[in-house]
């Protein structure tokens, strides 16, 4: 039974990915073929949902996979991997970290701004080490990761409340008890 719930969850993880694969479709390039990512916020949502280690592996190599196979900033692809598997881990670890209050409001507000800055950072470094950056570090840090945070931080709150309704209007509640809110 325990292997059943587990295959459930990951299959709402694959999902949530595959929606958030979607959506990184509309989001319009910024500067220096860098745009905004919306698959973080669902990152952060898929490991607030199922916070442990196996889950945390699968989201982050996942999204690592799908962003680095539609990234046009160049490098992207490696440092794509990188930072979606690094991050979902940061995540992972603030979940362990607020406990129980992490599906409050201003607890998501901070995993969601975070780990976008988290993220972005890793992100640039990487591809700063292995290809070099179009602009300067600063320059994208202030243009693009900083604005990501900032939008992302209100569209995790929402993902993650809108996802736990859903969830509990579904036969599904019974594998997230634990996360109803």
């Amino acid at each position: 039974m325990e292997k059943n719930m587990d295959l459930r969850k990951n299959l709402v993880t694959a999902l949530l990915l595959a929606i958030g694969f979607i959506l990184r479709n509309f989001i319009p390039i910024g500067i220096g073929s860098m745009k905004g990512d919306i698959m973080l916020s669902i990152i952060f949502v898929c490991i607030l949902l199922n916070p442990n280690v196996k889950n945390t592996i699968l989201t982050g190599l996942l999204a690592g996979i799908i962003t680095a196979m539609t990234t046009a900033f160049p490098g992207g692809q490696v440092a794509n991997l990188v930072d979606k598997f690094l991050t979902a881990f940061l995540i992972l670890g603030m979940i362990k970290l607020f406990g129980k209050y992490n599906n409050k409001v201003p607890v998501l507000g901070v995993i969601g701004f975070i780990g976008t800055i988290f993220s972005g950072s890793v992100f640039l470094l990487t591809a700063l080490s292995l290809v070099g950056l179009p602009v300067g570090f600063n320059v994208l840090f202030a243009t693009v990761v900083l604005p990501t945070a900032v939008i992302n931080t209100p569209i995790t709150i929402l993902l993650y409340k809108l996802i736990i309704k859903s969830i509990n209007a579904t036969n599904l509640s019974n594998l997230y008890k634990e996360r109803a809110a």
